[in-house]
């Protein structure tokens, strides 16, 4: 019956046959391979007999009622459909951690928008005076993730409700931002694209509109004699404070004095550029994925010593981190089960997109403390 057939681990054949009785009209079988390279799982090999981008969901549902789960995989000239012995189910996460994390969120970045512009220590105190800057802040953060969310629950992703993470003693942005967890892998490279790329794209409807009106209500004056912390250009950021002031800034003597809103609107873009860098499960990573498949791994080491290099040129000694980080979290990729349909031209499109998004906003130079004199 089978021309490969490795056994070894309590798989019955009983089971084997289940799960071939569900693919007649869906898969032709070429051959079967049981528990290699990870026991418990049935491998066969083949050719579908309708686009799996079609099929899939319908597959997904019959190995689900016999415990497994379907991954689909380039096999040399055929394709290996494998069944793997779980199933992942939306299990009830715990609302209320991400209740108390969002509200220390709030009040965290209420203290950093009520330090930001206070002349005395008592207006720092007065938290309630950094709305605007916590508000716009939110925003952005809230729709990055929501978007994400959305895109999860979209593509019947389980997921979780967004992470705030509160920063209350860092006093120029007061969070580390937000994430949301996936509870199960997504379908194909098409859902793994909508889910990447809809949080940067939601958070710049946000960023965008947020931080032009910050600069046009910001101030144009010479820059410190004292020692004073500037905040670096992207691409974008630059052409915003031309758009707004005529003029590339800084230029040397003078540069935008950014009000609290437009601070919000400036880690806004920041946050969008680290969350694309194309690598790993970074939202640029995802992006990368989609378009390269495993290839995208190689883009590991030229990437860390890109910005390692960059690090070294320019003094940008946060980079510094971020290297570490990325060492760490950089190398896995979320691949999809199905890792044969390819991107739509739409989507593709969308890719391409979102990683020029990455070029515009990305900032070389973070921030820069400049000694007095």
């Amino acid at each position: 019956m089978y021309d490969r057939l490795t056994t070894g681990h309590p798989v019955s054949l009983e089971k084997v046959e289940e799960l071939r009785d569900e693919l007649p009209d869906l898969f032709s079988v070429v051959d079967t391979t049981l528990d290699k390279p990870t026991p418990g799982q049935v491998r066969f090999r083949g050719y579908f007999l309708q686009d799996p981008a079609d099929c899939f969901d319908d597959l997904t549902r019959r190995f689900e009622r016999h415990g497994f789960t379907p991954t689909i995989r380039h096999d040399g000239d055929l394709i290996a459909l494998i069944g793997l012995p779980v199933v992942f189910q939306d299990t009830p996460s715990n609302w209320i951690i991400n209740l108390i994390l969002f509200i220390v969120t709030i009040l965290s970045t209420l203290w950093v928008g009520a330090s930001y512009g206070a002349e005395t220590q008592q207006e720092a105190l007065q938290i309630w005076r950094g709305w605007p800057f916590s508000l716009s802040l939110l925003l952005i953060l809230g729709a990055h993730e929501l978007g994400h969310y959305f895109a999860a629950r979209y593509h019947n992703v389980p997921v979780t409700l967004p992470y705030f993470i509160p920063l209350p003693f860092v006093s120029f942005i007061g969070t580390m931002g937000a994430f949301i967890r996936l509870k199960g892998p997504v379908k194909n490279r098409r859902a793994l694209l909508d889910v990447g790329v809809a949080g940067p794209l939601a958070g710049l409807i946000f960023a965008l509109p947020i931080l032009w009106y910050g600069l046009a209500t910001s101030e144009v004056a010479p820059l410190p004699s004292g020692g004073y912390v500037l905040e670096g250009n992207s691409i974008l950021y630059a052409v915003m404070k031309i758009g707004v002031f005529g003029q590339f800034l800084p230029d040397g003597n003078m540069d935008v004095q950014l009000n609290d809103i437009a601070w919000a609107g400036w880690v806004g873009l920041l946050v969008t550029g680290l969350n694309l860098i194309p690598l790993g499960q970074l939202d640029g990573g995802h992006t990368v994925y989609v378009l390269l498949g495993k290839r995208a791994k190689q883009l590991f080491w030229p990437i860390l010593i890109a910005l390692l290099g960059l690090a070294l040129l320019t003094g940008a000694t946060t980079w510094l981190v971020w290297i570490v980080l990325l060492y760490f979290l950089g190398r896995n990729y979320a691949e999809p089960l199905d890792d044969v349909t390819r991107l739509d031209p739409r989507r593709r499109a969308i890719a391409i997109f979102t990683l020029l998004i990455f070029i515009l906003v990305f900032v070389p130079i973070p921030l820069q403390v400049i000694p007095p004199g």
